[in-house]
């Protein structure tokens, strides 16, 4: 045993140090191993370091999206989400998917919107006033017209989304944000087609009939069933018309007949000014929401300034004449004829022998007028 363990020799000798070209010669061969096991040890390395520590990225604010493919995480409150037609001649029109209004962490507007192939996947599971989480989604340039958001960008559902609703709310995250403008700025955006604000004041006029009694809407399921207007008094302007149609027609019929007392103060979103016979008056859309006196933190504050300005709630601006009653064409003629000169708006009954086609907006007027 002894003896067979003794032939065994260190291959440099028992007492001769390895020289300096052997060594050389060594690190020759195992450099290019090293240099190339580097790059896996590094990642290797960063890995288990974010395993260990269970950081993520924080969710994606909608400032920063940019145009095209996003792989980040977004964070939103829904606050809203209704159909998106295109409006075809004669009919219902064509469905293309669900729109949606979405608020951040800073409070930022921004629009989504799922295309019609995958409305079956997302429509059950959304619910206005959840937080959603969305990764792998598209940013697409806004379309040109009628802005419901700040951001410019839409935020599309692609095939490669995956959107939850989350299980936990989170109170960073504003549950409601208004856009509410002035009359001047409805004046002087009329016509344009652009951004859809919002308007809030006091109720003049319901379907014609004043509040002292309360007013009965029409509940008939026809067309006349589609549309309510409102006379409604600004704080910092006059009275303007305001038309609801379709789903904001049929909230505003449930909010106001469910109402104990007879509601004051009404708020409408999204809402497009348009002329109408020369006179600016407020259309809803079909992104439109309508909210009462007690509803949102706007309206309340509203009631409040009417309930120290008492004055305001039968206060009639001289723009506009809001009483309800039948004249003749001659009281009218008359009227015009008075002096000093007034402005009044009149809502005419006549038979309709004619309608010329190709547009969606039609005034009628006297020849004579």
């Amino acid at each position: 045993m002894c003896s067979h363990q003794s032939s065994i020799q260190d291959p440099f000798g028992p007492s001769t140090p390895p020289s300096a070209s052997m060594i050389s010669r060594s690190l020759f061969i195992l450099l290019p191993q090293i240099v190339k096991s580097i790059p896996l040890i590094m990642a290797k390395t960063a890995k288990t370091t974010a395993i260990r520590t269970g950081e993520a990225s924080p969710p994606l604010l909608f400032r920063h999206v940019s145009p095209g493919p996003g792989g980040s995480t977004l964070e939103f409150r829904l606050l809203h989400f209704w159909e998106a037609r295109k409006n075809v001649k004669g009919g219902p029109g064509i469905l293309l998917g669900i729109e949606m209004l979405m608020i951040d962490a800073e409070g930022n507007l921004a629009q989504g919107f799922i295309g019609q192939n995958r409305r079956n996947q997302y429509e059950k599971e959304l619910q206005r006033g959840r937080i959603y989480t969305l990764t792998n989604f598209y940013a697409s340039n806004s379309k040109v017209m009628y802005h419901v958001a700040d951001q410019r960008l839409v935020i599309c559902i692609s095939h490669a989304s995956a959107m939850s609703k989350d299980e936990e709310d989170i109170e960073g995250i504003l549950t409601e944000r208004f856009r509410v403008h002035s009359f001047l700025d409805f004046e002087a955006n009329c016509d344009l087609r652009g951004d859809l604000h919002d308007i809030v004041g006091h109720l003049k006029l319901v379907d014609g009939q004043a509040l002292h009694q309360r007013p009965v809407l029409c509940t008939k399921d026809d067309s006349a069933s589609r549309k309510v207007m409102v006379h409604l008094q600004l704080k910092d302007g006059p009275v303007i018309n305001v038309y609801l149609w379709d789903e904001a027609a049929v909230s505003f019929r449930l909010k106001f007949d469910a109402s104990e007392a007879t509601p004051t103060v009404l708020l409408v979103t999204t809402v497009n000014p348009k002329s109408l016979g020369g006179k600016l008056c407020l259309i809803s859309m079909s992104s439109s929401r309508v909210f009462l006196d007690e509803d949102v933190d706007p309206t309340r504050e509203y009631l409040t300034w009417l309930t120290t300005n008492p004055s305001a709630t039968s206060l009639v601006n001289p723009v506009e004449v809001v009483k309800a009653e039948t004249l003749t064409i001659s009281e009218i003629a008359a009227f015009l004829k008075r002096q000093p000169a007034k402005v009044a708006y009149f809502d005419c009954i006549a038979t309709i022998d004619d309608v010329k086609l190709g547009t969606e907006w039609y005034y009628i007027a006297c020849k004579d007028c």
